[in-house]
């Protein structure tokens, strides 16, 4: 159940020295010691699925410019068609045209859209795919998922094309169709088939997993799976799933109350920097973090990761990067000796 409404609206280092043995008697090598300085670094993964609303792309790059930190931003192709063109997105077992999150409203925002995507990108935030419709494929085979990826690249690659949009920028097309190699399925759902296909695409790695608490990456023939994990959260410490629309249902329901936003915002900055300092004083496994484009109770969810990230990015032994970076650096994946 606590997989099911994630909908998106919606690594030890072992250390041995050698010593000069006593006559019949054994040497002992010395202990490792973990210094603050000898230790990795602590990662968080912030991302964001949909990313549609413009305000909120200029409200996360701000955050991501003041902090230092890289995010990523799980792209949904269907914000860059108008609803009159909807018929390009032709989903699994469905009429074209069908949507669960909508279309853009008009192409005056989708050139505002495509300016922040291309903007965030050069800025070194990841751009990665959340599909088209925001379906749940959990039942949709590798050639199924195959077709909804594909979609994802054709409307997005060729997006400032079919809206008739000028200025694009030289690396667009090379940025859809050869850089997006992260994904991150609506509902969460990783099974076996998505994960065929998005290998079978050259994809790196996808992001739709739920773990029982912060854990590293499986590999899947040569995909990397990442997991969102359970934290404690509430005074009862009850454990949820590091997205915001997950404790926007803990907390009221999936319905607005907007005079207890304070409370919500407190408890969720409390529940992300409980699992951040768990990780951070203990084997410092990345600590992944989901977000939307929409401002639950009254924005209560992004002002806690406001917060956070102004509290933790800013460290010196901690890294706020994109899951691209997390793969792409060798350093980001130690891990220390067991404490």
């Amino acid at each position: 159940m606590q997989k099911l409404i994630a909908a998106g609206f919606a690594a030890s280092l072992c250390f041995a020295t050698t010593a000069q043995a006593m006559p019949d008697v054994a040497a002992t090598p010395p202990q490792k010691t973990e210094t603050p300085d000898s230790r990795p670094k602590q990662v968080v993964i912030i991302s964001f699925d949909g990313a549609h609303d413009n305000k909120l792309w200029q409200r996360s790059r701000a955050l991501g410019q003041e902090t230092g930190a890289r995010f990523t931003y799980f792209l949904s192709c269907v914000f860059y068609l108008e609803r009159a063109d909807r018929t390009q997105y032709q989903p699994p077992r469905m009429k074209a045209g069908r949507s669960n999150v909508g279309f853009a409203q008009d192409k005056a925002e989708i050139a505002t859209r495509l300016d922040q995507v291309w903007k965030a990108n050069l800025e070194g935030h990841e751009i990665a795919s959340h599909g088209c419709g925001h379906f749940d494929g959990k039942d949709w085979t590798a050639k199924e998922w195959a077709q909804e990826i594909q979609a994802f690249r054709n409307i997005v690659g060729n997006a400032w094309k079919a809206n008739k949009i000028d200025g694009e920028p030289e690396g667009w097309k090379n940025l859809v169709y050869n850089k997006i190699t992260g994904f991150r399925a609506p509902y969460l759902s990783d099974d076996k088939p998505v994960q065929t296909a998005l290998r079978d695409s050259g994809y790196a790695y996808q992001a739709s997993g739920v773990t029982s608490g912060p854990e590293l990456p499986k590999n899947f023939a040569g995909l990397k799976s990442f997991g969102l994990p359970l934290i404690p959260e509430g005074p009862s410490a009850r454990p949820v799933i590091a997205m915001d629309y997950n404790l926007y249902v803990r907390h009221s329901g999936g319905k607005e109350k907007p005079e207890q936003a304070a409370q919500f915002e407190q408890r969720s900055y409390d529940a992300f920097m409980n699992a951040f300092n768990k990780q951070y004083n203990g084997q410092r496994i990345p600590l992944q973090m989901g977000f939307h484009f929409v401002l639950m109770n009254n924005g209560a969810y992004w002002n806690a990761l406001e917060r956070f990230a102004r509290d933790v990015c800013k460290r010196d032994d901690v890294r706020c990067v994109s899951y691209h970076d997390y793969l792409a650096e060798p350093e980001l994946n130690k891990r220390p000796a067991a404490l």
